[in-house]
């Protein structure tokens, strides 16, 4: 794997994260590689969800810095968080779809928002990412029409809506049945291989980690800090500790 600076999308460099004297996460230091489906993992209460509210900007670290495509993100102006967040996508947990409003229109949210595209143009990008995720013909449903997978599906088609460079997602298999699960991983790896896509995803599905991951961090609660880093796959063959050994061999084993 390649880690030259230019390949670099994301760098976290001496991050400290918490609420006022409550401390999370502790001098974290990692990097999220051009191309990673980058698995962000560890415990409850361990701050997976904490870290991507700092690298969204929702929430401000402690301590430390973020830089995306080479550029500093935290503690830089709002303008700036703004222009760097016009090539990213999030998928929320619940999808984060508006009831009122159709497939269509939720995906065209951002388009609308952010460009400049005559309606046609942006119909028919609509009808691309819809048909990317596998719901071509459901622009005009609405999110109570439609089950807990596709929603999920529709979700991922809106933050692609800008032909974003990386994508996060918010534990992207939350509530999802097996299959539902195994589809959207296959979509997740598709996108990936297909068109580039840096993915940054928070989850504790060992089928997912296993089947998709191919980079991650392990944030320990005990210590509040990264206790293993690197493929999942490699982790589980070579355990660097007893905590991240357990983590990876809940229940079966055959991943490997």
């Amino acid at each position: 794997m390649k880690t030259t600076s230019e390949n670099k999308k994301i760098t976290v460099q001496n991050l400290t994260m918490g609420y006022g004297d409550f401390i999370l996460q502790k001098n974290m230091n990692f990097s999220v590689n051009k191309g990673d489906i980058f698995i962000i993992m560890g415990g409850s209460g361990c701050g997976k969800s904490s870290l991507l509210k700092v690298l969204t900007g929702l929430v401000p670290p402690l301590k430390g810095e973020v830089f995306i495509n080479g550029k500093k993100f935290t503690n830089s102006d709002e303008k700036n968080q703004k222009e760097v967040m016009k090539k990213v996508g999030i998928l929320y947990q619940s999808g984060a779809l508006f009831s009122s409003m159709t497939l269509a229109e939720n995906i065209a949210l951002p388009l609308t928002q952010y460009t400049s595209y005559s309606k046609n143009t942006i119909d028919e990008i609509v009808s691309l990412k819809l048909a990317l995720v596998g719901l071509a013909g459901f622009e005009d449903f609405y999110p109570s029409q439609i089950s807990g997978g596709m929603k999920k599906r529709a979700g991922l088609a809106r933050a692609l809506a800008l032909d974003p460079e990386i994508v996060y997602f918010d534990e992207p298999s939350a509530g999802l049945d097996p299959v539902s699960s195994k589809l959207l991983d296959d979509l997740i790896l598709n996108i990936n291989q297909t068109l580039g896509t840096t993915m940054v995803i928070v989850t504790h599905e060992l089928s997912s980690i296993f089947s998709i991951g191919n980079n991650s961090v392990f944030l320990d609660a005990n210590t509040k800090q990264i206790i293993a880093h690197g493929n999942p796959k490699d982790l589980l063959k070579n355990p660097p500790n007893e905590t991240v050994y357990n983590f990876l061999t809940r229940g079966k084993t055959e991943h490997v």
